[in-house]
């Protein structure tokens, strides 16, 4: 199992998200659950697709900071 860090964001009338790490992957859904249901669907479907295609399937190595800036 691999595991794959998402960012997903409200989109205003949904919810969007992509995966760090993995270009062309996105989805979206009416609620974050949706999106996560969803992601868990195209991740497996975008990674066959690039097997067939014969692209190099890289392992994800993402890295996430959070950090502080002063407010103007």
């Amino acid at each position: 199992m691999t595991e794959y860090t998402i960012v997903i964001e409200d989109a205003g009338t949904n919810f969007a998200a992509y995966v760090i790490g993995l270009d062309g992957v996105i989805t979206t859904g009416k609620t974050v659950d949706e999106v996560v249901e969803n992601m868990r669907e195209a991740i497996p479907f975008h990674l066959e697709g690039m097997r067939l295609n014969s692209d190099e399937l890289l392992e994800p190595m993402p890295i996430v900071k959070t950090i502080h800036v002063a407010s103007q």
